[in-house]
């Protein structure tokens, strides 16, 4: 889809990033080869992009003006409808309003409301943030058992957020998309609060 959105709206100046929260390259090459994008696609291992905007689910999507400012903070929609029975959301309705904000500059909201709709870190998240990345280290060194320890302490300290919980579990020998995700979901999605956010301009 957005390849398609791209085609659609480049001429605008838009232009999707497309940022895959995976362990390797290798993890995420099937989907990206998959979208045949000619739009940038990155592989963000060590959660870099999470941690700056605070993204605690995937997908998530950010708007991102010219001169680099955000002006939509993240928010939990998707691109298709494959998933609409599970989350609840239909995709048409926002991609009409990234289709409005790509030609008219609509939807955008003041730096104000985009600070009062960005969540700042606790130091629990923080410091969960700071274990993942340790975990990671220690599992691309092959200590497994030493990454788990710290992979599940993270997953303690910060529990409503997915990019750590979900995110591990590949390195973990677990499918995120199988019975443990199921039985992580069963505690709640995390979401974000934009669905009532209006526009002002």
């Amino acid at each position: 889809m957005w390849q398609a959105l791209y085609e659609e709206l480049g001429s605008y100046g838009f232009v999707p990033i497309s940022v895959a929260l995976d362990r390797s390259a290798e993890d995420a090459r099937p989907f990206v080869e998959r979208a045949k994008p000619t739009h940038p696609s990155l592989i963000d291992s060590e959660h870099r992009v999470a941690e700056l905007y605070h993204i605690v689910n995937v997908p998530t999507i950010i708007w991102i003006d010219e001169a680099g400012k955000i002006c939509r903070p993240h928010d939990a929609q998707f691109g298709t409808d494959t998933f609409t029975q599970f989350h609840g959301k239909h995709s048409a309705p926002y991609l009409e309003m990234i289709r409005a904000w790509a030609r008219n500059g609509e939807g955008v909201l003041t730096p104000d409301e985009v600070r009062r709709h960005q969540p700042i870190p606790t130091p629990d998240t923080q410091l969960a943030r700071a274990l993942r990345a340790l975990a990671f280290h220690l599992h691309k060194q092959g200590r497994d058992e030493a990454a788990e320890r710290h992979f599940r302490r993270a997953g303690e300290l910060a529990p409503n957020d997915w990019t750590i919980r979900r995110g591990s579990m590949p390195m973990r020998g677990m499918n995120p998309f199988g019975p443990e995700f199921f039985e992580l979901a069963e505690g709640g999605v995390p979401t974000y609060s934009m669905d009532e956010v209006t526009p002002t301009r």
